[in-house]
């Protein structure tokens, strides 16, 4: 390492609510902490590209479909489409599975590099998913119902409608609390959140 310090990185998976506030804490735990955040959602659509193993995989499943771009890749509307009307096409168990393989290979690899304190996974499937038994710890952001409900009406424009039927596929607070180790309450200001991040991530 030459002198520097290797650390012994904890895995720590972020999950929530939609609009409990995550994005601000992980931008904040990256700012401020050494960490590596990776956000699931967005190694998914890095390996839904042209070329990968999940592409080719996809493309066999919804052969002769009309679920393309024009540059070729997939179009994300088509093919959500393709699966609402024919429910027993999904991509989850050939996307899934290639994430979950890939977040571990990232993780071993800042490991051994030992250049991160902590590696931060978010994640909307953590419990879904079984990563409790693949991350150090599971942390919860939580928020009351009302709040969140304002929070993506004023930041994202959702409507009520849409609102309702993101919380009915998600799971209850008392099952994502079921399963975490960690609660932050994120129904005051950053900066008591904040507070709350700083102190779990003190901890040993």
């Amino acid at each position: 390492m030459n002198g520097k310090k290797a650390y012994d990185m904890r895995f720590i998976g972020i999950t929530g609510g939609v609009g409990a506030g995550k994005s601000e804490l992980l931008h904040y735990i990256e700012k401020e902490f050494l960490a590596k955040v990776l956000l699931a959602d967005e190694l998914a659509h890095e390996l839904m590209t042209p070329g990968t193993a999940c592409f080719a995989q996809i493309q066999k499943a919804f052969a002769g479909e009309d679920i393309y771009a024009e540059d070729g890749s997939f179009d994300s509307v088509k093919l959500a489409l393709q699966i609402f009307s024919d429910p027993a096409k999904t991509i989850n168990g050939i996307v899934h599975p290639a994430v979950k393989r890939e977040i571990l290979s990232r993780v071993e690899k800042e490991r051994e590099r030992g250049v991160y304190a902590y590696f931060i996974l978010e994640a909307a499937l953590l419990v879904e998913e079984g990563y409790d038994k693949i991350c150090d710890e599971l942390w919860y952001i939580d928020a009351d119902e009302a709040l969140r409900r304002s929070r993506l009406k004023n930041s994202r424009g959702y409507s009520d409608q849409k609102t309702d039927a993101i919380l009915r596929s998600q799971l209850s607070e008392q099952e994502y609390k079921k399963h975490c180790n960690v609660i932050i309450e994120n129904n005051g200001t950053l900066k008591e959140a904040f507070e709350q991040v700083r102190k779990a991530l003190a901890q040993a």
